[in-house]
């Protein structure tokens, strides 16, 4: 999978990590998946860049960046996401679902950092660290079960953000049918109509004129234009040597 430029866009912002395994385990999911920009604030593991977790990332690692603020951390970003399970706790910011939540942010990337933050394992994000959010975003779970592993958490958002984005940038590219391939359809189906009974001699223009709107709004491509073409003409000519 190619990894978009403005994926260097995205920084992943850990605060307060109790566990320097789940560190590494940050660090390989945005390996896995092409973001680079780690950044830890007041990590509670002095030899975080040692984890062992980090598999195939220690460079990753090795270049995450401390802050002792979330403040500090976010303040070059211009759209501030935190995460949470929002269970048993007052939000005072507008919730959103993954899915939804990676669409917007997939689409601040083209113009500037976003910073995706993470709380600790214990606690999850502090209220002050909230305060510097512009939304949260929440990962579906089982009510009965909601917390989530901190690198598991990492994992399912930076997935969610590259699906998107390998959808949005390499959508199917197909060359549509013209008009003069459409007309053709609709010739020779009119022609099957007629043959079939389904349209009668001296079937009026508004009729046909709705047949061929009909056909337009199927919106094929030029190659589905051309197997349904020859499927019409092989029901035309069937029913015409019988």
């Amino acid at each position: 999978m190619p990894v978009p430029a403005e994926f260097d866009q995205l920084r992943v912002v850990l605060a307060a990590t109790r566990n320097p395994l789940n560190i590494g385990a940050a660090a390989r999911a945005m390996s896995n998946f092409g973001f680079a920009q780690l950044r830890v604030v007041n990590p509670y593991g002095i030899a975080f860049r040692e984890a062992r977790s980090a598999v195939g990332a220690p460079g990753l690692l090795a270049n995450a960046q401390e802050f002792t603020s979330v403040a500090e951390a976010v303040a070059d970003c211009q759209l501030v996401v935190g995460t949470t399970d929002a269970r048993q706790r007052e939000l005072q910011h507008r919730l959103r679902v993954l899915k939804e939540g990676a669409k917007l942010v997939r689409k601040q990337l083209a113009s500037g950092p976003v910073a995706l933050l993470f709380g600790s394992e214990k606690r999850g994000l502090a209220n002050e660290d909230l305060s510097h959010c512009h939304w949260l975003l929440r990962i579906p779970t089982r009510e009965e079960h909601s917390s989530m592993n901190l690198g598991q958490a990492v994992a399912i958002c930076l997935y969610e953000l590259a699906r998107e984005s390998h959808e949005a940038i390499e959508p199917e590219k197909l060359e549509m049918a013209s008009a003069g391939e459409l007309e053709r359809i609709t010739g020779v189906l009119l022609e099957s109509l007629r043959a079939s009974g389904y349209l009668k001699p001296g079937t009026t223009a508004p009729t046909e004129e709705k047949i061929r709107r009909l056909v337009r709004r199927f919106k094929l491509s030029a190659v589905d234009a051309e197997v349904v073409l020859g499927m019409l003409r092989q029901i035309v000519w069937k029913m015409k040597s019988s």
